[in-house]
């Protein structure tokens, strides 16, 4: 036994690495989800009480694991299941935490709370709830629901999985190729609700973590390791992307000092590895342009809009189709973006939309123009930062008496 880090919860520590391998390797051998996360459940209230009085142990996970096999062992010997299942968890072993089937079972769990027959919002809660270990009062939180509305939603997902016999499997040749865009399409979102501006900061570090644990079990996969590195690099701007008084700051507008830059020489790193172009490929490769530039004059905008001009091609979206616009007015000139925006139909009246419009028309000299653009892009907000901040803009272009060099833009944050 060792004594616990002063300035740290051991506890915590513990539960975000074994939790998700204890309750993955309890659902394989039990099938039984509902009585791996009790146990894995039950083993860490029991280091809550012990390990404060007796010490952390040497060995946390293992640790964790025997007590929620032993806890297992117990309830299936009292529901009198057949001996078989007794058996062959009573064989487990801490040691086992360490091996590569432990790791699989990790993995397997991973693309069953993925798994496409559920909802996408469940897909993400569950994810959330079971292999990141985030209570469910938080998980309810990000979606602006009640915890027991949330525990509704997590419970009828775990029954489809039950009902519909979804199996407890990593799928192989063609189907995984099939599942995988949809496991990290969910990593995608989960880091998306982390990193917005009213985002829960946690969930894109569990994003991170994830796409890690993916890529360490699934070598090979281009579009994994894309994931992480556009992951790492837009990370890398969350301590800047506030000004002094809580605004929002727009990407040319940051600190550029106060950016992560062993994440973005860590992402520059990841993304060696990537050969393919995928869709997570070109976007890791359009953050680069930005996380690497020294100044936001020094952009390579030009190989931007030519990885979005790929981007739409391949994966065509009005939000793709807008930062494309943006990509060319910089580019090229604030008359060829505005051509490109003019076909974004979909985004009519969006405030994104209308603050694109914005910049690129303040940057051809039509400050007044400019100006009412960036009031009608804060009355269509979705939030009160939001509006606070393309309200500044408006504010700026209504005093600017002069065509002045371009200062900025309506770029990402």
């Amino acid at each position: 036994m060792h004594n616990p880090p002063a300035d740290g919860d051991p506890v915590a520590a513990a539960a975000v690495d074994a939790y998700p391998r204890i309750v993955a390797t309890l659902i394989r051998v039990t099938g039984d989800w509902a009585l791996a996360e009790d146990c894995a459940q039950d083993a860490l209230a029991a280091a809550l009480e012990r390990w404060p009085r007796d010490g952390v142990p040497d060995n946390p996970g293992g640790w964790l694991m025997t007590v929620a096999r032993n806890r297992a062992v117990d309830v299936l010997r009292r529901a009198a299941v057949e001996r078989r299942k007794v058996q062959e968890i009573a064989v487990l072993t801490p040691a086992e935490e360490a091996v590569p089937g432990e790791l699989d079972d990790r993995l397997r769990l991973i693309f069953t709370c993925c798994h496409p027959a559920l909802p996408l919002e469940a897909r993400v809660a569950l994810t959330l709830r079971t292999i990141c270990a985030v209570p469910t009062a938080d998980i309810a939180r990000a979606f602006l629901v009640t915890e027991s509305a949330m525990t509704r939603r997590l419970t009828r997902a775990k029954s489809k999985i039950a009902a519909a016999g979804i199996p407890f499997r990593v799928p192989a040749g063609r189907a995984l190729t099939e599942r995988l865009p949809g496991v990290l399409a969910v990593l995608y979102l989960l880091f998306t609700q982390g990193y917005n501006a009213d985002g829960e900061p946690a969930f894109a570090d569990e994003a991170i973590r994830l796409a890690r644990l993916v890529e360490r079990l699934m070598p090979g996969q281009p579009e994994v390791p894309a994931l992480l590195a556009l992951f790492l690099f837009q990370h890398s701007r969350r301590a800047a992307r506030r000004g002094a008084d809580g605004e929002l700051l727009t990407l040319d507008r940051q600190d550029r000092g106060r950016w992560d830059h062993a994440a973005i020489a860590e992402a520059v790193e990841v993304l060696r590895r990537v050969t393919a172009d995928g869709p997570y490929a070109l976007q890791a490769r359009i953050a680069a342009c930005h996380a690497t530039a020294p100044s936001p004059d020094l952009t390579d905008w030009a190989r931007i809009a030519a990885c979005y001009d790929r981007l739409a091609a391949a994966q065509p979206s009005p939000v793709i189709e807008l930062n494309r616009a943006v990509a060319h007015g910089y580019a090229y000139g604030p008359r060829e973006g505005l051509a490109l925006l003019a076909a974004v139909r979909a985004l009519d009246g969006h405030p994104h939309a209308l603050a694109v419009e914005a910049d690129l028309t303040g940057r051809l000299g039509e400050h007044a123009r400019a100006a009412e653009l960036f009031r009608r892009a804060a009355a269509a907000a979705h939030s009160d930062e939001e509006r606070r901040a393309l309200s500044a803009r408006a504010a700026e272009w209504h005093l600017r008496g002069s065509t002045d060099a371009p200062d900025g833009g309506a770029g990402a944050s």
